[in-house]
């Protein structure tokens, strides 16, 4: 079979006359199926392999990675069509990408690479000081990790990587679930600095690559708010946000999660600062904890719901519109008169005005008044790439509750 990575043997591939040529050259970083001629020797072409792209007229557009069997069967790496995909391409947008962050962040801890947005389609690196988790979620970047993996070492000089191949981008792109240990060694979680909280990141067997740096903005601004307050955190995973509110002053943070170990690592995290006093944990499904917290006539000064994606598409859309109202209802409650509510939603497919409107449905179902004081997304780590509306996922809502 033909080396998908020889750049000698790339392949030349064409979009059909009724295909919008003009967003590819404005930036937009897909080619879906429908709007590829897919003939014979197009759809014979390995899962992974580089081409060149032309438009119908035979202009040239650039290199794309293909994947006869994807929805997207074309992401853009670069518009150079002469560009070659290779170490030194590699080398060229790792370091672009630590740059930035070199820039934004004192402490190598961050998200290095954000996918289409860093010019790396697919392709999430999240850096964790001396180690660093690689997600390929799409077949050109598994075929080349070891390239990847290199010039990842070269460029930031990390002496642990971990291959996290989990998640539902995988599945479309053929790629089987595994997470593998490429270099180096690790001995436990990994401590986590960030906005004054220490976090415990566990790179092989967390969620995710081990942490959500993409809240770090959000955890700063309710740390603002928590200061000797009651802290509930809904959804917390490694106690993002108790955490930091902790950090902040905060009188006390319970943590809810559905997840036994991710709890742990919190209450691991609240240790390390010296507050395991203040902290405590509760392990159950996160409605129906809320509801039995209610029953409790419990109330907190800050409530915090950072929950999954409950609209990962549109089609789920509707549903999770319902999700997050029903999160909304059954926090607004267990705010205290004059407390705060911040609700968050990872879910590209409900834009900030639905997921806007479904909160504020879900307030006043649950019998309270609120003013929206502001209006968070993902940090500048995560940079979102103007073309593609699904990069810019994450929004947080902070409210007041009035009595």
């Amino acid at each position: 079979m033909t080396d998908p990575a020889d750049f000698s043997t790339t392949p030349t591939v064409r979009l059909r006359p009724k295909a919008e040529a003009r967003a590819l050259r404005h930036g937009f970083p897909w080619v879906y199926a429908d709007e590829l001629v897919t003939d014979r020797r197009t759809r014979a072409l390995a899962a992974g392999t580089v081409a060149r792209l032309e438009d119908a007229e035979r202009r040239p557009l650039g290199i794309v990675a293909l994947n006869p069997a994807s929805k997207i069967i074309g992401r853009v790496l670069d518009r150079d069509p002469e560009a070659e995909i290779g170490p030194a391409w590699f080398e060229e947008r790792l370091a672009r990408a630590l740059s930035l962050r070199e820039r934004l962040f004192d402490a190598p801890f961050y998200r290095l690479v954000h996918a289409e947005a860093d010019g790396l389609p697919g392709v999430v690196i999240d850096r964790f000081g001396d180690a660093a988790v690689i997600q390929p979620n799409a077949a050109w970047a598994e075929q080349r990790l070891d390239q990847l993996a290199a010039a990842l070492e070269r460029v930031t000089g990390v002496t642990v990587i971990v291959k996290n191949g989990t998640g539902r981008a995988r599945g479309p792109e053929g790629l089987p679930e595994e997470t593998l240990l490429l270099k180096g060694a690790l001995d436990g979680p990994v401590p986590v600095p960030m906005n004054g909280a220490i976090y415990m990141a566990d790179l092989l067997g967390g969620q995710k690559t081990g942490l959500f740096f993409d809240q770090r903005p959000n955890h700063a601004f309710a740390a603002r708010l928590a200061r000797g307050a009651r802290v509930l955190d809904v959804f917390s995973h490694v106690g993002g946000f108790g955490l930091a509110a902790l950090a902040a002053g905060a009188d006390q943070a319970l943590c809810v999660d559905g997840s036994e170990p991710a709890l742990d690592l919190a209450a691991r995290g609240a240790e390390a600062m010296g507050q395991a006093a203040q902290f405590t944990t509760r392990k159950g499904d996160a409605f129906a904890v809320m509801e039995a917290l209610a029953t409790e006539g419990a109330t907190y000064d800050l409530v915090v719901c950072d929950p999954p994606a409950f609209a990962p598409s549109k089609q789920a859309l509707d549903a999770g519109l319902r999700a997050y109202e029903r999160v909304a209802r059954l926090a607004a409650p267990l705010v205290a008169p004059g407390g705060f509510l911040v609700l968050c939603s990872c879910s590209h497919a409900a834009d900030l005005t639905r997921f806007r409107n479904a909160s504020a449905r879900g307030i006043g179902r649950g019998g309270r008044r609120a003013q929206l004081l502001h209006t968070g997304f993902a940090g500048p780590d995560h940079p979102m790439l103007p073309q593609l509306a699904e990069s810019g996922y994450l929004k947080a809502l902070f409210f007041r509750l009035s009595p």
